[in-house]
């Protein structure tokens, strides 16, 4: 090859970047004119921060002088602040219990810019908790040690589950695009699932769902971001090679009848597949080991979501959710990214 071709081959390269780097910026630049609609199971992430300062003479055990507290947003209401943040109008149908943490959680989503016209509040509801317990000694970095889960029973008032579905037909018919975010708590579940599908379906927006456990109960919706071992349990085995992963993966786009699966993998990055196209890798942007994946899939459901609204391809909106995933793991906590950090990270990072 001569240097005159490789010189071309060189500035070819580079003119492809800039059109691609172009092309998701742009996008990102239309999210603050979309409008979101998350529907799901709202959890309030408590963060105990402790250094080590004994051993306990009453069981062999670390005692931990308690440092801080933080409280956050998770679950439903984390991917909503993740919406708010990259720029969008958002509003969240979710339910919390009227307890301190209940009022915390309502709190900081207003203090996010998120609508919660529709979060309802009830004291026949307990707000799920999830506490972690950070420690360390007085100089090294905090680890989690431990996390206390305070579950309520499932959502099974009829009268609640009503003033929901009548909330979610309000709100859905000025959304650009639908979210479903499902940790198995009653909110999301397969009859607002299909109550909600329905409910759009003249409109032909985007539905997506992002499901812990249940998937299957979220068929004939625009797209999905289950991880690979949610996609190793819907499919009964081990994907050990990349191939048998984007079969599998496919026979379950298929089968659910998603225009696209995006198929995430942590450090080993994405796979998109779009009905009718061959699969697509998208490696991993940043550093390869994280700080912390707390609630990384809601980040990357809202840039996903938040890209196909603002009429991106399936396959730029999984570039742009692959960028924001890979910010929001080296922060520490339940984290959000900002537009501005996607931005800088499109324009610097390099290009999966």
């Amino acid at each position: 090859m001569s240097s005159r071709t490789k010189r071309v081959e060189g500035r070819s390269l580079t003119v492809d970047r800039s059109l691609l780097q172009e092309r998701l910026v742009a996008i990102v630049r239309r999210f603050p004119q979309r409008r979101i609609l998350v529907i799901g199971d709202s959890i309030a992430d408590q963060f105990v921060y402790g250094a080590i300062s004994r051993v306990s003479r009453e069981a062999p055990v670390f005692i931990l002088r308690h440092e801080h507290t933080v409280a956050v947003p998770g679950g439903a209401a984390n991917c909503a602040v993740n919406l708010a943040s990259m720029g969008a109008k958002v509003s969240l149908m979710s339910i919390a219990g009227q307890d301190e943490a209940g009022r915390a959680l309502v709190e900081k989503l207003n203090a996010a810019g998120v609508d919660c016209t529709g979060f309802l509040t009830s004291d026949k509801w307990q707000t799920t908790t999830k506490v972690r317990i950070l420690a360390g000694q007085s100089n090294s970095t905090r680890q989690q040690v431990i996390r206390i889960d305070y579950e309520g029973e499932p959502l099974n008032n009829p009268e609640l589950r009503q003033r929901l579905r009548e909330r979610v037909v309000k709100q859905a018919q000025a959304a650009d695009a639908i979210i479903m975010s499902d940790y198995n708590y009653g909110v999301a579940d397969a009859e607002m699932a299909t109550f909600t599908r329905d409910a759009v379906k003249a409109r032909k927006i985007p539905v997506l769902a992002d499901s812990r456990f249940n998937l299957t109960s979220f068929d004939q919706f625009t797209s999905a971001t289950p991880n690979q071992d949610e996609v190793e349990q819907l499919v009964g085995m081990r994907l050990k090679a990349i191939g048998d992963l984007e079969s599998a993966g496919e026979e379950l786009r298929d089968r659910l009848g998603y225009r696209a699966l995006l198929i995430t993998r942590g450090s080993r990055g994405m796979v998109l597949l779009e009905e009718g196209v061959a699969p697509v890798h998208i490696d991993a942007v940043g550093a390869h080991d994280p700080v912390d994946v707390t609630g990384a899939g809601d980040t990357v459901m809202a840039a996903y979501t938040l890209a196909i609204a603002s009429d991106a391809s399936f396959p730029d909106a999984a570039r742009i959710a692959n960028y924001a995933g890979g910010l929001v793991v080296m922060k520490r906590g339940t984290a959000s990214v900002s537009t501005e950090e996607l931005e800088n990270s499109v324009l610097h990072s390099e290009l999966p």
